[in-house]
């Protein structure tokens, strides 16, 4: 019998606070935080409890009576971990902490703690460090209470009389500095794949939305590929590609991204700029929403605010797959498939009982090839890989040449005649 794996008992608090106008219905905003928690596998949930805030106390978030009451709660239930679901200051933490003497996680350190768990590729682990280190930046003063406490005159550690919290601020900005340089090489390197992707005449299709739509569900019912596909908020971490040829259609890439999800902690939103970078590069956009959810209008808004952040706007192709219609009550699954086959851009869909899949494959492959335009190219001599390129898309119907250069009669789809002008 194998070991018995060590679960750390946690308990749920979302702070339902009166005065916030952007609040949310707290029963989903609970149900998300519990969803984060169980992305960490060793986090065992025994509590969730919505607490009722008037207004945010500066130095202990809640009042002392209700410190006292979940206090009682937490003791009872032997909890180790208090996540918290909202931004905590470094003083608030260190004084709940204090009272109900356990470990306490905010809203940005768990995504943190599960950002670090997923991330798998040489970027996702610079860029969950780099966002680890900025908010620990913020927070020394939970560890060094006492700034008067002095360290020895050590040349390479700052000179006497330098501050534990200026000494500890300095080392990690030195290292943002050298996990920036690292992250710029990677990024580089990322680049010059897309570039010489760019060369590879397969059209880029991207899959997003809101974390747990059933993106990944649906890459791997489209790729065969095995990407982890768990119920769980954010469990894809870095894009993954796969080749698909479509029925009928050209080849393209499908790329699978990390989720999206409200409130991203700042920190992360600029780290996680670069994995999110492979929509740029589609040439179509499949928004995967969980047509099931109730805030599914809502999770749909948040994807649509960071795509424009992202600078991907309305001109692109955007298709709109309404995942999970499975889960909808027969009644409202039928008034939603009609809906949906009323809007342009819009589909039905089951990514686990395949339902709705073939129309939306049908209609991106009609879209990639898109209205052929027969028109006249001409290029000079030394564009030979440009030339190049025209033959390997099968799209030159005539060449000539005369003493400036090539002359081209093409035949071919808006997608490639864009390609070709990116070269």
């Amino acid at each position: 019998m194998g070991e018995q794996p060590e679960f750390t008992r946690a308990w749920v608090l979302h702070p339902d606070i009166k005065s916030d106008k952007d609040r949310r219905e707290p029963r989903f905003a609970l149900a998300e935080a519990v969803s984060l928690a169980h992305a960490l596998p060793e986090l065992q949930v025994v509590g969730e409890t919505i607490v009722p805030l008037p207004k945010v106390r500066a130095g202990l978030l809640f009042g002392s009576g209700k410190i006292e009451e979940l206090g009682k709660l937490i003791h009872d239930a032997e909890v180790e971990l208090v996540l918290i679901d909202g931004p905590v200051t470094p003083v608030q933490q260190r004084n709940l902490e204090k009272a109900w003497k356990v470990k306490l996680l905010d809203r940005t350190g768990l995504i943190l703690e599960i950002f670090s768990d997923r991330a798998a590729t040489r970027e996702g682990v610079l860029q969950v460090e780099m966002a680890a280190l900025s908010y620990q930046r913020t927070r020394l003063v939970r560890a060094w209470t006492h700034l008067e406490r002095q360290r020895g005159g050590l040349g390479f550690v700052g000179g006497p009389g330098e501050t534990q919290i200026e000494a500890d601020r300095r080392a990690i900005d030195t290292q943002l500095v050298r996990l920036r340089r690292q992250l710029d090489k990677v990024v580089k390197t990322r680049t010059l794949h897309r570039a010489a992707r760019a060369k590879v005449p397969y059209p880029i299709v991207a899959l997003v939305g809101y974390t747990n739509a059933g993106k990944s569900t649906l890459f791997n019912r489209l790729t065969g590929a095995d990407v982890m596909a768990k119920d769980m908020l954010f469990a894809t971490l870095d894009p993954t590609m796969r080749r698909v040829e479509l029925e009928d259609g050209p080849e393209v890439i499908l790329s699978d991204t990390v989720g999206f999800i409200s409130d991203l902690p700042t920190e992360l939103v600029a780290s996680f700029r670069a994995t999110l970078e492979e929509v740029l590069a589609a040439d179509i956009v499949l928004h995967v929403r969980d047509i099931s959810h109730p805030e599914t209008e809502a999770q749909a808004d948040d994807v649509q605010t960071i795509l424009a952040d992202l600078g991907v706007g309305e001109e692109r192709t955007q298709f709109e797959v309404w995942n999970k219609i499975d889960l909808l009550p027969s009644e409202e699954a039928e008034a939603m498939r009609a809906r949906a086959a009323r809007e342009d851009g819009v589909f039905a869909m089951s990514a686990i009982t395949g339902e709705g899949i073939e129309a939306l494959l049908t209609h991106v492959a009609e879209t990639l090839q898109g209205a052929v335009i027969a028109e006249t190219v001409v290029l000079p001599y030394a564009e030979g890989r440009k030339r190049a390129w025209l033959f390997e898309q099968d799209v030159v119907e005539a060449e000539r040449q005369d003493e400036n250069g090539f002359a081209f009669d093409v035949r071919w789809s808006a997608i490639q005649k864009a390609r070709f002008d990116g070269l």
